[in-house]
């Protein structure tokens, strides 16, 4: 039986670290994250998951590197059956009307938010053939106050995911968008740093919720 490849961007920690441990026992991980630190902890999870991992500490928004990676998937295992893209950029709370005061910090969340994600669906969708399945992840907050940076770049995120899901409906690859509970993780705790943090789901119990919908 041909091994099964799982491509998770964002993988070094919150949920994307969290599925890439929980899928390890039946498929090989392709962990890609910028921290090589966090992702090295990872492969460690993904170990005593007696699963395999191949690391790529690689920036999302550059698009050679993303080609490079594309290449040696395809040159190495010549699929993809899940990508799991979990990678997001969160800018912090902001005004509408100073938005563009925090320019750059508005400009990375496009790149990694939007444009990033449009090019690996070009890069990721021949590898995914009609079979593999790709995930993407709900987090609305479009329309609330202070979340103009964010909100607007994660709603063109969905929008990206939402037209290829309605164009892939029936010649595949099958497109999936969930919608994980309020995770514990580091980005929210950005948002809103005084939250109850017990009251918020864990990553690994979110993972394992979610996984059963994203195969099915």
């Amino acid at each position: 039986m041909a091994e099964k490849i799982a491509l998770i961007t964002g993988a070094s920690r919150g949920l994307g670290a969290a599925l890439a441990v929980a899928l390890a026992p039946s498929h090989h991980i392709v962990a890609v994250a910028r921290t090589t630190g966090a992702l090295a902890e990872v492969d460690d999870k993904i170990k005593a998951a007696d699963g395999e991992a191949t690391l790529a500490p690689m920036d999302i928004t550059e698009p050679e590197a993303m080609a490079q990676l594309c290449r040696a998937i395809f040159e190495r295992w010549g699929k993809v059956d899940l990508w799991a893209h979990t990678a997001i950029e969160a800018m912090q709370l902001t005004p509408t009307n100073q938005l563009m005061l925090q320019e750059e910090d508005f400009e990375k969340s496009l790149k990694v938010n939007v444009e990033a994600t449009a090019r690996l669906i070009t890069f990721v969708a021949p590898l995914l053939g009609e079979a593999g399945i790709a995930a993407f992840f709900r987090d609305d907050h479009a329309g609330e106050s202070y979340y103009g940076g964010y909100g607007a770049t994660k709603a063109a995120q969905m929008a990206l995911a939402e037209s290829w899901q309605a164009e892939s409906r029936k010649i595949g690859p099958r497109v999936k968008i969930v919608s994980p509970a309020p995770l514990a993780s580091a980005m929210r705790a950005r948002f809103h740093p005084t939250e109850n943090r017990d009251a918020l789901a864990s990553p690994w119990d979110e993972a394992a919720r979610l996984l059963p919908e994203i195969l099915a």
